[in-house]
């Protein structure tokens, strides 16, 4: 699974993820955006966005609070309105759960058919730290987010942009990191949440396209294959995932020991964050609770950079392997790995009207770089070809990227992509899982 390293001197991490960044194109400078006008019952302190409720809401997409903001990390100079939100949702349990995220709304005039258009977007990787979440990264706040450009491209088209945080940024909860069922709930809840946001002027019938990409593309797809069953009131028309680690044992695996162990690490913590009945933090030694402890300080390029080379094995007391450790047990008797497997994509699904536990009744765009160097591509293709076998319309796409840049390639496709389907365009086809109809399986959306 692990590449051989050549023998020749090594940069930095942070100097090879900064060094991504500039060489996918991706702008990490500030940009002056249009600034948003304060609307009569949206204007809750900016502490109050990430402040948990005493109890929150059971409602899935109730607004509990919101404030105007300024995007000044989406390119472009964009006239728009946008908002800080915390809204309501729910955990893997069942359990209502307030997560954070931002609305932004064009200003220009919708003037195609039917309401405007919402995109959902989950962001990729961010790190743990409470400073990492998207919204506070998009309001300028702090900075190692990469995918301006992505929401920049949205509103352009004339989309409004509803982009999560994902669970676990509010002041004492720790992300859920790469927890299935957490992420495609939360997506698909900022999607409720938007036509609900005051002067925001979206409709609650408008066509939805899921988006989001590694991280971010796991909690897309997770949105898709929850929609059906979890919100059959979102009209979701299309869902767009990249980078999808949707094997996560292959993926912690390969990550396992390399120059991307952190996000292994973030796996670790955001599982364990989800499922507290299972063994964790009485299983580490002192290496391991301080991986946990700086972990939950670090964003994307401090979690890259901290834990290059670390190994699981040096983390726990009886330095268990990963196979030893998927052996462990919680209180309810589920093994880890059980747990691990719960998070795989591509199991369960099919077209709507299948009787399939999760059942797409819209089409899929998915696609990974050809030089991924983070995600396994066995996984990425492999997640592909299950989609294609459950006869799931999919259209699928490689970029001459690594795992980084090929995000920021394919944002044009993307959008173009999903505009054909917002404009009700029909993905068509024929199966071509011998790869005789390019780019293409099983397109027979009806």
């Amino acid at each position: 699974m692990r590449k051989a390293t050549a023998k020749r001197k090594k940069k930095p991490l942070v100097t090879l993820a900064v060094g991504s960044l500039v060489a996918a194109g991706l702008t990490v400078q500030a940009y002056t955006a249009g600034a948003s006008e304060p609307v009569a019952g949206c204007n809750a302190a900016d502490d109050a966005i990430y402040t948990p409720p005493a109890v929150a809401p059971g409602t899935p997409g109730q607004v509990v609070s919101c404030r105007p903001t300024k995007l000044p990390h989406v390119p472009g100079n964009i006239p728009m309105n946008a908002w800080k939100v915390q809204y309501s949702s729910t955990n893997n349990d069942g359990g209502p759960v307030a997560v954070s995220g931002t609305v932004a709304v064009p200003k220009a005039e919708w003037r195609g058919p039917g309401p405007r258009p919402i995109v959902a977007f989950n962001p990729g990787t961010l790190g743990l730290g409470p400073q990492c979440a998207f919204s506070k990264q998009l309001a300028g706040e702090y900075q190692d987010a990469y995918e301006g450009d992505n929401i920049s491209a949205a509103l352009k088209a004339g989309y409004a942009v509803a982009a999560t945080d994902g669970a676990g940024y509010l002041i004492g909860q720790t992300h859920p990191y790469v927890s299935g069922q957490d992420a495609g709930h939360a997506l698909l809840d900022i999607a409720r949440a938007a036509p609900a946001v005051p002067g925001g002027g979206l409709d609650g019938k408008a066509p939805v396209g899921l988006w989001g990409y590694s991280e971010g593309g796991a909690a897309s797809l997770w949105a898709a294959q929850l929609a059906t069953s979890y919100a059959p009131d979102v009209n979701v028309v299309a869902d767009a995932s990249g980078g999808v680690p949707g094997d996560l044992k292959v993926v912690a695996e390969a990550l396992n020991g390399g120059p991307f162990a952190g996000f292994l690490t973030d796996s670790l913590v955001g599982l364990a964050a989800a499922h507290p009945q299972m063994p964790f933090d009485e299983i580490m030694n002192d290496t391991g609770k301080e991986a946990i402890k700086k972990a939950k300080s670090l964003c994307l390029v401090g979690t890259i950079a901290n834990f290059a080379g670390h190994k699981v094995e040096n983390y726990s007391t009886d330095q268990l392997s990963l196979d030893q450790m998927y052996a462990l047990k919680g209180s309810d008797g589920t093994t880890w790995g059980e747990v691990v497997d719960r998070q795989k994509l591509g199991t369960g699904i099919g077209p709507r009207g299948s009787g399939a536990k999760y059942a797409i009744g819209f089409p899929v765009m998915q696609y990974r770089g050809l030089f991924d160097e983070v995600i396994p591509t066995e996984t990425e293709d492999g997640t592909r070809q299950a989609y294609c076998s459950a006869r799931v319309p999919t259209r699928w796409k490689t970029y001459p990227g690594e795992h980084l840049t090929s995000d920021n390639q394919a944002v044009n496709d993307v959008v173009a992509w999903l505009g054909d389907r917002f404009a009700g365009k029909a993905e068509y086809g024929t199966a071509d899982l011998s790869g005789t109809v390019p780019g293409r399986c099983h397109l027979s959306l009806r």
